[in-house]
């Protein structure tokens, strides 16, 4: 388990030396009661992002309750912004997306993006690294 820490932690800190590590995040307002069909949704569903250069990973976000949603967001890391871009012109991305909306509305309106270029990491060990421009 060290070990996998320790590579994980070498690989990373080798991409934020070579790149600008790029963000990308969906945020979507769940209907409230309809939290475990999205759930499924996302749980279920087949992303390919692990077959793609530069896919580091993805999570997703559960956040805050409001008075008609609770708040969601996917959040991918990737080495670049230019691997990033090349995963939204993929047919992989494409198929992804293929069904989304054509159930019954999970959310309202539509999916806020926001994407980030990462600036500075600081690791757990206190090492702090700069992304490279």
């Amino acid at each position: 388990m060290e070990e996998c820490r320790n590579a994980r932690a070498e690989t990373r800190a080798w991409i934020e030396k070579e790149t600008m590590m790029f963000i990308a995040m969906n945020r979507f307002k769940v209907v409230k009661g309809a939290e475990a069909d999205f759930e499924k949704v996302w749980m279920s569903r087949e992303s390919h992002l692990d077959v793609f250069a530069g896919f580091i990973e993805f999570h997703l976000l559960k956040g805050p309750e409001r008075d008609d949603h609770i708040l969601y967001a996917s959040h991918t890391i990737w080495r670049s912004k230019a691997d990033f871009e090349t995963w939204t012109r993929s047919d992989q991305f494409r198929k992804v997306h293929a069904s989304a909306g054509s159930a019954k509305p999970l959310y309202l309106g539509h999916p806020e993006f926001e994407g980030f270029s990462v600036l500075q990491t600081v690791a757990q060990d206190g090492t702090r690294s700069v992304a490279a421009e």
